[in-house]
């Protein structure tokens, strides 16, 4: 079972003996490749140009160059007569031909190139694509370029097909024993739009229940980190507030953790699905379970009605500003309403710009402030809030440090935050551990777990810093 999880088949991808190799050196394909046919493009020892017996020039086409070669001379593309004027900077060939090949095709700097190299905070895609004519191999290049690029935290393959990948988990499953390397090396190189999709793929190929397949087959927290990165974002989300509620006891930080730190959109779709799945809405599980200011936290959050307008009215920031000071600092007792008033219902950028201002006119930061006005669930749910929408890389970076240090290793919010983020902002988040812990993320997940767990974690980092 090799990368990207799909098991080589005789002759198929990848490519076998006699399939369609790179030669070094040139192109076309040597004896062996790509079969050239009776009477067609020969293949020419060291390069592209038709010799003698090739393929003739026609009555009106592109004029041979004295000597049949075909490269272009220096300076770029040769101008034939009436043909195309040489550019500065153009195509040229580079020696070895075929791009991919050593020395072969390199992007050129400079005005005029083909392609020209990005500018700064700018990606470029190239996609080869190939055609056969009656004269050879015509080589299309589409450039796709991205602004600003697309963030990719973890290495993933572009195209997955489901009914493969879903042959891959039954053969890792079938039989006497499980293959757990190839779930790692499958599920760990998927996106979760690739991963999501194989559980209805799987019933649709065998008849059975992926999830209770895997259960039956994994166990301990790598059956719960599979189990989770196989679930719609939204399904994952309403499960841990559900195990968060029920039962003795509360976890509170995980609660803040998820309405603080999730989109309205994405706490609408939280809530049909905790509805849905378990007979209630969301709201009230939280009120029946919490209680006081913190409950009222928390209902305000679940609403999912927060601004998400990115421009700042600096008249209003300081306003609030001076409302949260009034409210706490500035009085008597604390007035958590007004709190709760500003946290949960102004947008990220606004509150980024409150929490300025607010030090500006207090000379302390907001989280001293609450720390000494506040206490208990309240406090810590308020610091949480303040803390994610000042950096959530940094808050993520926070409650996965807390998780791992000391005795013993929350592995619930290890598992929920690595599944979560990997795709967000898992690359921010390794960063911000680094700088505020003197130790990478990777280096600190590989000696807090170990085994298969360990090892899907790990691809979910992405790497080490």
């Amino acid at each position: 079972m090799s990368y990207p999880g799909y098991p080589p088949q005789a002759g198929g991808y990848p490519p076998q003996a006699g399939g369609y190799p790179q030669q070094p050196g040139a192109y076309p394909p040597q004896a062996g490749g790509y079969p050239p046919q009776a009477g067609g493009y020969p293949p020419q020892a060291g390069g592209y140009p038709p010799q003698a017996g090739g393929y003739p020039p026609q009555a009106g086409g592109y004029p041979q160059q004295a000597g049949g070669s075909y490269p272009p001379q220096a300076g770029g593309y040769p101008a034939g007569a009436g043909g195309y004027p040489a550019q500065g900077g153009g195509y040229p060939a580079q020696a070895g031909g075929f791009p991919g090949q050593a020395g072969g095709y390199q992007p050129q700097a400079g005005a005029g190139g083909y392609p020209s190299m990005p500018p700064a905070g700018e990606a470029t895609c190239h996609y080869w694509l190939f055609s056969k004519s009656s004269r050879g191999f015509i080589v299309i290049v589409l450039c796709l370029r991205f602004s600003p690029p697309p963030v990719l935290n973890v290495c993933r393959i572009a195209v997955a097909d489901p009914l493969r990948d879903v042959e891959v988990l039954r053969k890792a499953m079938k039989g006497f024993g499980t293959n757990e390397s190839a779930i790692i090396e499958l599920l760990g190189n998927r996106s979760m739009k690739q991963r999501v999709p194989l559980v209805a793929a799987y019933k649709t190929t065998y008849g059975k229940d992926l999830f209770k397949d895997l259960k039956s087959e994994l166990t301990g927290n790598f059956e719960n980190l599979v189990i989770a990165t196989l679930m719609k974002p939204s399904a994952f989300d309403a499960a841990e507030l559900r195990e968060a509620i029920k039962g003795a006891g509360t976890d509170e930080a995980c609660l803040i953790e998820i309405l603080s730190s999730r989109t309205n959109a994405e706490i609408g779709e939280i809530n049909q699905v905790y509805k849905t799945e378990y007979g209630k809405p969301l709201e009230d599980a939280i009120s029946n379970d919490t209680s006081g200011h913190f409950r009222r936290l928390l209902v305000s959050l679940c609403q999912g009605n927060r601004d998400e307008r990115e421009n700042v009215d600096v008249a209003l920031a300081k306003q609030d500003a001076q409302k949260l000071h009034a409210a706490g600092e500035n009085k008597v007792g604390t007035d958590e309403s007004q709190f709760n008033a500003i946290l949960c219902a102004r947008s990220v950028p606004h509150l980024r710009t409150v929490f300025h201002e607010y030090q500006q006119m207090c000379g302390r930061d907001i989280v001293k402030s609450i720390c000494r006005e506040m206490s208990g669930n309240v406090e810590s749910g308020m610091v949480a809030v303040v803390k994610c929408i000042r950096n959530t890389p940094a808050y993520f970076a926070e409650r996965l440090h807390k998780a791992m240090q000391g005795a013993g290793t929350k592995d619930r919010t290890l598992i929920r935050i690595m599944v979560s983020r990997s795709e967000k902002d898992m690359l921010d988040i390794r960063q911000e551990y680094l700088k505020n812990y003197q130790k990478s993320l990777y280096t600190h997940i590989s000696g807090d777990t170990s085994g298969d767990y360990q090892k899907l974690l790990l691809k979910l980092c992405g790497g080490s810093d």
